[in-house]
């Protein structure tokens, strides 16, 4: 007589037969398929690299030290970039250090030369058509620098004086615009960098350097003889500065936002503004520039995670 089988024999037969019934997926299927890279993520992956486009004088954001090592506020915001794309690619990358002026720096960006561009960079109408921003992380304005005792007080004085601009910059065009608005006749020179600038005012051959003031606080920071130096006038524009990378990468843009919103809700962004703007500087100097009111509402409003 052959033995009674139990109901948990027949169970176990029938999930037998079914798993026998149901063909076995594909072993990549049984987990969903990892986001394939593309763009500047695809390009860190194969390299192992990413390329940073620095300034070699633009105090407290990117600028050398004595070692000629790149540093400041914006390096410290891209090297937490890095750090992002590199869990993004699940690959350490080397970064690669590229020197960019403000001549050159939106092409170096659209090129390929350099993947993100971390500098004392305005973010604009125009200049969003040709490459992306990340969200603003500092908020100035063009002023005048010029030698003490100088009778030039706002930008009316710049009348028929020789005024430094940098190459490349929204100040530049400020300057050309407000000289042709109030027929000022303001002798422009051009020079290739901040240094350059500072250093026609210094010289004499320039009455005047115009660009944003936080750099220009930062350049008299620097400077041995800075007590011979100040900043006068009014904003003359509103200038937000932002870290560039390449328009068209969907990928990266995304991870750039997330990034930041990260940084501003774990405090990073304070953090890091306090080190190179109201600390002293490797140099032994202190810009001592408190945060703008208008940064503080943007660093809020940033840290608000998006549904």
């Amino acid at each position: 007589m052959k033995p009674k089988a139990t109901p948990s024999v027949f169970l176990a037969v029938l999930l037998l037969a079914a798993a026998m019934l149901v063909p076995a997926r594909p072993a990549q299927a049984q987990e969903q398929a990892p986001t394939a890279l593309t763009g500047t993520l695809a390009k860190a992956r194969e390299t192992g690299a990413i390329t940073i486009g620095y300034r070699e004088s633009s105090v407290p954001f990117s600028y050398l030290n004595a070692r000629k090592e790149p540093i400041g506020y914006s390096i410290e915001l891209c090297r937490a970039l890095v750090t992002a794309i590199e869990d993004a690619v699940n690959k350490s990358l080397t970064i690669k250090w590229v020197p960019v002026t403000s001549d050159s720096r939106i092409d170096a960006v659209v090129s390929g030369k350099v993947d993100l561009e971390c500098g004392s960079t305005t973010s604009n109408l125009e200049r969003q058509k040709r490459v992306s921003f990340s969200p603003t992380m500092f908020v100035s304005g063009t002023k005048v620098l010029v030698k003490k005792g100088s009778p030039i007080k706002s930008f009316r004085d710049l009348a028929g004086k020789k005024v430094a601009v940098t190459a490349g910059t929204t100040n530049e065009k400020t300057l050309r615009d407000l000289s042709e608005k109030f027929k000022l006749n303001i002798d422009l020179r051009v020079a290739r960098d901040h240094a350059e600038s500072f250093a026609l005012v210094k010289s004499g051959q320039a009455d005047a350097f115009a660009t944003d003031d936080v750099l220009l606080y930062g350049l008299i920071a620097q400077d041995a003889a800075k007590a011979n130096y100040e900043v006068v006038g009014d904003f003359l524009s509103y200038d937000p500065y932002g870290i560039m990378y390449r328009k068209d990468d969907p990928q990266l843009n995304k991870l750039v936002i997330d990034t930041f919103q990260v940084l501003a809700e774990d405090g990073e962004i304070h953090r890091q503004y306090k080190r190179w703007f109201l600390r002293k500087l490797p140099s032994g100097e202190s810009i001592n520039l408190p945060m703008s009111e208008q940064l503080e509402t943007i660093i809020q409003t940033m840290s608000v995670k998006s549904e």
